[in-house]
């Protein structure tokens, strides 16, 4: 876990998150278990309701699941799901902007590609 708090933004969103990169990562299997809402509160120094609000957001997504007494777990599909979500995310922010840009700027969809594919080969 990243020791690292952005005071700009909520931080249980962030905690949920991390878990989400953690996820995504593979570092949090499905089926594996989660740190508790103590240990996140305890590692980030925060109280634990804040960190179980980040926990249960997750939760109701489906992204987690509680077992009573014995933690909060990956549900299964939870990878395949943020995955989706995170393509979603990259398309609206980064894939539409960039065209509305080129567009704007007179740049054609072929002279983009054409840049997508010069910086690919550079790389």
């Amino acid at each position: 876990m990243e020791h690292f708090i952005d005071d700009s933004r909520p931080i249980f969103i962030q905690i949920a998150e991390r878990i989400e990169n953690d996820i995504i990562a593979g570092e949090l299997g499905e089926e594996s278990q989660v740190p508790s809402t103590n240990q996140f509160a305890s590692f980030y120094q925060i109280n634990p309701a804040t960190a179980a609000k980040g926990v249960n957001l997750l939760v109701d997504q489906g992204i987690l699941y509680k077992r009573r007494g014995l933690g909060i777990y990956v549900a299964s599909g939870a990878r395949a799901r943020l995955l989706e979500k995170h393509r979603e995310k990259f398309f609206e922010q980064y894939v539409k902007t960039m065209l509305q840009e080129a567009e704007k700027l007179g740049i054609t969809r072929e002279a983009l590609i054409e840049m997508i594919h010069q910086e690919v080969k550079v790389s």
